[in-house]
């Protein structure tokens, strides 16, 4: 399965709003990666990640966040991960990374 990434900037909260749909392997976590560097270079603001159609991602992937989120605490920002499916909740749980990312819904 592929991975798509629409990315947003609200202005108005001043925070990003990223929307993944697909999945974040070790096929697809370059492009996640790609797309975060350039987000907190030209913006270095807290990303809000909407995982409502993120049906899995691996250990690949979740370096790619903890990469991430490394360049924005630089900042003082986060990176909230909402509406995550039970499944990739589990992943989150299993690996303890549920306590350094804020996971909403």
């Amino acid at each position: 399965m592929s991975l798509v990434i629409n990315k947003n900037f609200d202005e108005e909260k001043n925070v990003w709003d990223v929307a993944l749909k697909g999945e974040v392997d070790i096929y697809t976590a370059n492009k996640l990666k790609e797309t975060l560097i350039d987000m907190v270079s030209e913006k270095p603001q807290d990303i809000l990640i909407d995982a409502s159609s993120l049906e899995y991602i691996d250990s690949t992937g979740l370096g790619v966040l903890i990469g991430a989120l490394k360049r924005l605490k630089q900042h003082d920002k986060d990176i909230y991960i909402r509406e995550t499916k039970i499944n990739v909740r589990k992943i989150f749980n299993i690996t303890g990374l549920d306590k350094i990312f804020k996971l909403e819904g």
